[in-house]
């Protein structure tokens, strides 16, 4: 039931963030029922333990519509993090609840290395799943089939990144089959007691991505995410199976149009042709069913728990969720009991990222899939397709739609940034400033081929060398990165590269330039085939998630 304006009243007062979500539920949601066309699932084993592909392996080895409340503070942010935001907003007036907010396990991230710069004041929040199954009753063990033991593996991780001034959200999703280069990242310990061996970082070794975080934990992860796309990150936040679960069942639930039947062996997911109202074993099952519906692959598995995120904007909107201060409080405590988080991330940090939320609608939320292709050394895996994916990483990174490429300037050829491929060298002898100078120009969107040191540390000024007269315009395209820099011929240079030597008055990148700026990236889930909050499953774009061998008529 509503509260009334009386109860709202005395609830505002010292309640500050919290206050407009009493206003939130003034629209009096009591007793209404879900419309459920179609049967209903039934809970089922779920295969989550073979985890195909996951362990390291070395180089060369084969193998629809806008929010309609203006209380609505924190919608966009709960479609992703199921609700964490709350969390900050809740125990901001109710101190009382202290205990709860204690009980989130926090880390401390260390050993990043070199990290990219800061471009703009949006936050970036790496979230990811984690195969915890602490808490889980023996019965919802025995529905997901997942057992006493976990393997910390992560096949969720999603980039959220939060426009400046709040006006937009994009999320990221990165293939759980992405192969990438191998860290070096220290052994340590979770506050739970988990500890982790670390990782080697041997030159050439690859690994899934999956994998990373059974390896070195969070650090580790946040590490490889930076490294891999130049985008910083501010925050990370973990959710295990039981947070996932008891944050579904504390909204209600979820509706979900199924475009097709679903009958699969492996996870026991058996939902007939249209609407259903899920639960969150069912949700959970939904979530981590791939091997047996459509093609099988995880791609599509993530496109469908795109718009199961989309179905979820709308489930918290119907729930009445934001207007009960009971049901809000009951969310904190389930999702405490399964989340870490970095030690950065303060309350105050929650409540303010809350807050500037407001009326977010669902069209100014977008997901999208890292452009990805098939691992010419084991096709079963994927790596980064390029350049789109440096232009997406770049997109975000500094929180713009890109520009087309401008071929001349001022009278001067250039170049996308993409095409310049460019060696970086030491010239002066700063500790670490190749690889600073080299995180910098991926960040923007350039082809770094390789970095080192100069052959000598005597360079005061930066200068950039180019082979050939074919490679002026990358040279120029480069050199409108810098201060401070001469651009010389150098005819003993491999053709096709060029080499940037930093000398000691090297301070970093120029600013980037205003134009575009202002305008918080958008569009990148309509070029790369993601979808926006209001898109819905059954939808053209929906069905095709569904389609593959694997898919059952009827």
């Amino acid at each position: 039931m509503a509260r009334s304006g009386r109860d709202c009243g005395l609830w505002l007062r010292g309640a500050g963030t919290v206050g407009a979500i009493c206003l939130a539920g003034a629209s009096g949601l009591r007793g209404r029922k879900f419309e459920t066309r179609g049967s209903m699932s039934r809970h089922d084993e779920y295969e989550a333990g073979r985890l195909a592909g996951s362990r390291p392996r070395a180089a060369g080895r084969r193998g629809g519509r806008q929010s309609r409340s203006a209380g609505l503070r924190i919608l966009a942010w709960l479609s992703v993090v199921l609700t964490f935001a709350l969390v900050g907003g809740t125990l901001a007036a109710y101190a009382k609840y202290r205990s709860v907010w204690d009980s989130i396990s926090r880390v401390t991230l260390s050993g990043l290395g070199h990290r990219p710069p800061k471009y703009t004041n949006a936050v970036n929040v790496l979230v990811f799943g984690y195969d915890q199954r602490s808490g889980l009753t023996r019965h919802q063990q025995v529905l997901l089939h997942v057992g006493h033991v976990a393997e910390n593996s992560s096949d969720t991780i999603m980039l959220v990144h939060i426009s400046p001034g709040r006006r937009a959200v994009t999320v990221l999703s990165l293939p759980r089959d992405l192969m990438v280069p191998a860290y070096h990242c220290a052994a340590g310990r979770m506050p739970d007691g988990t500890t982790f061996a670390g990782q080697a970082g041997s030159p050439g070794q690859i690994v899934q991505i999956n994998a990373i975080y059974n390896a070195g934990g969070p650090s580790c992860l946040v590490k490889t995410v930076e490294h891999l796309t130049g985008i910083r990150i501010d925050h990370f936040i973990g959710l295990g199976l039981l947070g996932f679960v008891r944050a579904i069942d504390d909204i209600g639930g979820i509706e979900v149009c199924m475009p097709t039947a679903v009958n699969d062996s492996v996870s026991g997911l058996v939902l007939s042709r249209g609407w259903h109202h899920i639960d969150g074993v069912t949700a959970l099952k939904f979530w981590r069913t791939r091997e047996n519906l459509g093609t099988g692959s995880d791609l599509q598995r993530i496109q469908r728990d795109q718009f199961l995120m989309a179905a979820l904007l709308h489930g918290i909107e119907r729930s009445g969720l934001l207007g009960s201060p009971t049901k809000i409080l009951t969310m904190v405590s389930d999702l405490a009991r399964s989340m870490i988080t970095d030690t950065g991330l303060t309350q105050s940090a929650l409540v303010s990222i809350a807050a500037s939320l407001k009326g977010l609608p669902f069209g100014r939320m977008q997901f999208l899939t890292a452009p990805n292709t098939p691992d010419p050394a084991q096709p079963a895996q994927v790596i980064f397709a390029q350049p789109a994916a440096r232009k997406v990483f770049a997109a975000i990174a500094h929180d713009r739609t890109l520009p087309k490429t401008t071929q001349k300037r001022q009278g001067t050829l250039l170049t996308a940034p993409a095409k310049v491929h460019v060696r970086v060298l030491n010239g002066s002898g700063v500790s670490g400033q190749a690889g600073k100078a080299a995180a910098s120009l991926t960040s923007r969107g350039f082809t770094v081929v390789s970095q080192g040191n100069a052959p000598n540390y005597r360079y005061t000024g930066s200068v950039i060398e180019y082979p050939a007269a074919a490679s002026l315009p990358a040279a120029n395209t480069l050199k409108a990165q810098l201060s401070h820099v001469t651009v010389k011929l150098n005819p003993h240079l491999k053709r096709g590269t060029i080499e940037l030597i930093t000398g000691s008055s090297y301070t970093g990148l120029r600013a980037a330039t205003k134009s575009g700026k202002k305008r918080a990236v958008s569009g990148l889930s309509s070029t790369y085939g993601g979808i926006t909050g209001k898109a819905r499953m059954c939808s053209t774009a929906g069905k095709a998630s569904f389609t593959g061998p694997g898919t059952v008529n009827g």
